[in-house]
């Protein structure tokens, strides 16, 4: 379900997608960096600078998808799509597709820039032939939580004590919305 040889281009109002290359790894660093720095000056305990590297993104790249938007010809904002996560959500029948590291550039992103990463990312997932869009988010960060349900997505669960790489212990909550499976590039989400 990776795709790796396909390239595609799909158009909304405001950004284009394209699927993400190995090449792309330093682009996608200093968008999480941006990222993170904008959470820190938020108050969001979420990401910090540094947590992820080129290589955390060639990896996920070279095992999965990884999509760009870009707006004006900047990169505006990224995510991941697994298609499995056994770590957040244990072993599952293969009906979902994943979202991580959602992210915008907060200095040229247009406004609504994550939802359409969350719409494209659906889109991708009912695309597959998936019925649920999931994802999780720390449980301390309520506004996030708050983001992703008038999103459409609602809580299902919570994993309290994952463990980070450097020892510490945290807890998130797993989130998840019903699509319908349809053609790529937009998905037919359900209530």
């Amino acid at each position: 379900m990776s795709g790796h040889s396909l390239t595609v281009i799909v158009m909304t109002a405001q950004v284009t997608f394209r699927q993400a290359d190995a090449g792309d790894a330093d682009l996608l660093v200093d968008l999480y960096d941006g990222a993170a720095r904008w959470m820190l000056r938020s108050g969001i305990d979420q990401w910090k600078p540094g947590g992820k590297s080129a290589e955390h993104f060639r990896e996920r790249v070279g095992a999965g998808e990884v999509w760009l938007a870009s707006h004006g010809g900047l990169a505006v904002g990224a995510y991941e799509l697994w298609w499995a996560d056994e770590q957040a959500w244990g072993p599952q029948p293969p009906v979902a597709g994943y979202v991580h590291r959602l992210m915008t550039d907060r200095r040229s992103a247009p406004a609504g820039t994550g939802r359409e990463l969350l719409a494209h990312a659906e889109g991708r997932v009912a695309a597959g032939g998936r019925s649920v869009a999931r994802l999780d988010c720390l449980s301390n960060n309520p506004r996030l939580r708050t983001y992703y349900e008038a999103a459409g997505y609602r809580a299902v669960g919570e994993e309290p004590g994952k463990l980070a790489a450097d020892g510490t212990r945290y807890g998130v909550t797993l989130m998840e919305r019903s699509l319908t499976p349809g053609p790529a590039g937009g998905a037919v989400t359900s209530p």
